[in-house]
């Protein structure tokens, strides 16, 4: 270990660049032409297969990986970019243990499932390392709708729409689209700048139009969208972070884990970013795990993710909570916050136990932490949406709001998992209702 990593308090270039460079490779390194044939022959092929049903997108799963077994790794691609025009995100951050994977018959049966992740990239790697767009536009229609956030919800909505003939006009508050992918995932999850590629590859369909730096409410109104174009799509996400509601909680040193792993991820040297001694993550959730382990990788000596109740309550996956465990970030479960301690900033944080039921047993425990991330939910903002239901904008059918002639989908909508796969879906469908509401008019 680098000599720096024992320093006290926050600092960069706790670890060397190979140790950083080992740490944030590629967490499931791709397979090549014979281990995927080797995988793809483990799949029975089923009729009715679990698999399809448990895969937000519907991806047709038997039949892709059947066309891998069979030499047209090209084809595959293109029955899952049918469904999942981002499966190459989502074959590397889609939590397949809990969905596909989970339900394979060869899982029920030995306790091992077909690796329908990593073949999945594997078909999606090859046809776009060769530089072909497999869908061409249909002819044009005239219309033109606004899709505001170029995540996995808007992407995927403006490439479906554009592949009917439609003109849109992405829109997104950041300087490089791509949300989430892009900004709020671990870097070891997406290497080789993959988010960006993808995105570039996705805009090969022609007829969208990107406009980065365009925020909703503050550059353009949902209003002014509305009067421009035929129809609008919001796919504007989740941009607020809870705040830790404590005595303390404002110190220095008590930052959001979101804008942790975004600066993580644009980052172009990782040696740069300071990171503490002793970190504490507030969090059950992927955001969490996220930012715990990537912090870990950064040279921190201790890390522990601290969420308030029981390991069967978290959201991260299992799996996700055992690849913590593994990279040394300890997971203490039933312990809520209720104070950070500090002379202006952060150095011990207060919990208290408690039950499922978030009741404290009376007990504490008291952390050393010279920095604390929250990840701990976000929340909606924006001015003027359409109506809400919760914290989020409410949707019928295919993401239909309560405004005339306005979408959503992903994070911002209700329903749904807050998962990338369900981001696509939902902007998809969304698309298709679109289109379909469109053209009946026009008709």
């Amino acid at each position: 270990m680098h000599a720096n990593a024992l320093t006290q308090g926050v600092v960069a270039g706790r670890l060397d660049p190979g140790e950083l460079a080992a740490g944030f490779g590629d967490l499931h390194p791709a397979l090549n032409d014979h281990e995927a044939v080797v995988a793809a022959d483990r799949c029975y092929f089923c009729y009715d297969a679990p698999c399809v049903t448990a895969c937000p997108t519907d991806i047709d799963i038997p039949l892709f990986i059947r066309q891998i077994a069979t030499g047209t790794p090209e084809a595959a691609a293109k029955t899952i970019l049918s469904q999942n025009i981002l499966g190459g995100m989502c074959a590397r951050v889609c939590p397949t243990e809990t969905l596909c994977e989970q339900v394979c018959v060869r899982e029920t049966a030995e306790g091992q499932p077909v690796d329908i992740g990593r073949l999945q990239r594997y078909a999606t790697d090859r046809l776009m390392s060769s530089g072909v767009h497999p869908f061409t536009r249909a002819a044009a229609t005239g219309k033109t709708i606004a899709v505001v956030g170029a995540g996995p919800a808007g992407l995927a909505c403006a490439h479906r729409l554009a592949s009917r003939g439609h003109d849109v006009v992405l829109f997104d508050a950041r300087p490089k689209p791509g949300g989430l992918n892009e900004y709020g995932i671990a870097a070891y999850k997406s290497t080789d700048d993959f988010a960006a590629r993808e995105v570039d590859w996705l805009m090969q369909i022609g007829g969208i139009t990107l406009e980065t730096g365009k925020a909703l409410g503050r550059d353009t109104t949902l209003q002014e969208l509305r009067a421009e174009h035929d129809a609008v799509f919001l796919g504007i996400g989740l941009g607020g972070v809870n705040a830790l509601d404590v005595p303390g909680g404002d110190k220095d040193g008590v930052l959001d884990a979101v804008g942790f792993i975004a600066d993580l991820r644009q980052a172009a040297d990782l040696g740069s970013l300071p990171v503490g001694r002793d970190v504490v993550v507030i969090g059950g959730g992927m955001t969490a795990v996220d930012a715990a382990v990537q912090a870990k990788l950064l040279g921190a000596l201790n890390v522990t993710m601290v969420y308030r109740r029981g390991r069967g309550h978290m959201n991260a996956s299992r799996f996700e909570q055992d690849l913590a465990a593994a990279r040394g970030v300890r997971i203490i479960t039933n312990a809520a916050p209720v104070a950070v301690h500090g002379n202006g900033a952060v150095r011990e944080i207060e919990f208290a136990y408690t039950d499922d039921a978030l009741v404290p047993t009376g007990d504490t425990l008291r952390i050393a932490a010279d920095q604390v991330f929250r990840a701990i939910g976000q929340t909606l903002v924006g001015e003027a949406l359409p109506a809400l239901e919760g914290r989020k904008i409410a949707v019928t059918g295919a993401g239909r709001s309560s405004v005339i002639g306005v979408w959503a989908g992903g994070d911002c909508a209700a329903g749904g998992d807050d998962l990338t796969v369900t981001a696509v879906a939902e902007g998809r469908d969304a698309a298709e209702d679109i289109h379909t509401a469109l053209m009946g008019s026009a008709d």
